[in-house]
């Protein structure tokens, strides 16, 4: 899943200014490789990045029984790891290692860019008629954003039950669980279904946000519906989910991500010339491997519109 936004590309993030005590930031609508429409969250104009979490899709939920399907043809990575979490269908991953996985409701896929990769997604020829989901990214650190690629398929992750609520630990840990998804700074990331009340213990240097996946709620006391997200700055210990009706939410957050972040397209990197380099590679063919089996073209990387034929 890509970035291609005229007013967020080619910007750098650094560490998070003061913010108010809830910040609301609605979605932008896009499409997803052939047509498949999508509601981006993260990043924005108003914020980069939640704790190492930098990208946001919430896709869905989509009629594909019929024609192809969700199709993206094989794309590069860099300096992140991508964190695929479907709440509904099937998604085939193909990347540059040699790996092809299905992925289900209630797993993760968690592919490791580091030094770069090259991966598909689509829809598999035997499929469910709905697809949903959500599809992020995490910001590797400066310490791992150079590191061997790899890929890792968790067909489960914690589950338990509390106060109405079936909660997915899918990063770090929450109520006693830990997740086995290997992440590389502290990170916080849940699935809340249900529907009630239920009070949250927060880790107060963490930032967090929450996002309706289905149905809406109040989160702190402000409304909270499908197509917005609530971030929350460090410095809170307890956090309140009220759920009027069955309602499925993802509540994410992490450490305030320190270093530089400049984003473009597919890549991760840290500066103009990181990002013009690994566009000229992916473009001739160099450094991201093959992915072999999709049924169709590999994907172009449009140039920065600052690189030029001497950047």
């Amino acid at each position: 899943m890509s970035i291609i936004d005229p007013d967020l590309n080619g910007s750098a993030a650094r560490a998070c200014v003061a913010a108010p005590a809830l910040q609301r930031i609605v979605a932008r609508e896009s499409v997803l490789g052939e047509g498949m429409k999508i509601r981006r969250l993260l990043p924005s104009q108003h914020r980069r990045t939640v704790g190492a979490w930098c990208f946001l899709d919430h896709f869905g939920p989509l009629d594909v029984s019929r024609g192809d399907g969700l199709r993206v043809g094989p794309h590069p990575h860099t300096g992140l790891q991508t964190f695929t979490w479907p709440i509904a269908g099937e998604i085939l991953h193909r990347d540059s290692l040699g790996y092809e996985q299905v992925i289900r409701p209630g797993q993760v896929n968690l592919m490791t860019a580091g030094r770069g990769i090259s991966h598909s997604e689509e829809s598999p020829a035997s499929r469910p008629a709905l697809l949903h989901g959500a599809q992020l990214w995490i910001a590797l650190p400066d310490s791992h954003r150079h590191i061997e690629p790899a890929f890792e398929h968790y067909p489960e992750v914690p589950v338990l039950d509390r106060a109405g609520f079936r909660i997915s630990v899918l990063a770090g840990s929450a109520f006693g669980e830990r997740s086995p998804v290997r992440v590389h700074t502290p990170l916080l990331g849940l699935e809340l279904l249900g529907q009630g009340s239920l009070r949250l213990a927060l880790r107060p240097d963490f930032e967090h946000c929450i996002v309706a996946l289905e149905g809406n709620g109040r989160f702190c006391g402000e409304t909270l519906t499908s197509g917005e997200l609530l971030y929350l700055p460090p410095g809170h210990e307890t956090a309140e989910l009220l759920t009027p009706s069955p309602a499925r939410m993802l509540l994410l957050g992490g450490t305030p991500f320190t270093d530089d972040l400049l984003i473009w397209w597919n890549f991760i990197g840290r500066d103009k010339a990181d990002i013009a380099r690994f566009t000229r590679d992916w473009n001739e063919g160099r450094g991201f491997g093959e992915v072999r089996g999709y049924p169709g073209q590999r994907l172009t990387a449009p140039p920065p519109p600052w690189m030029t034929e001497t950047s």
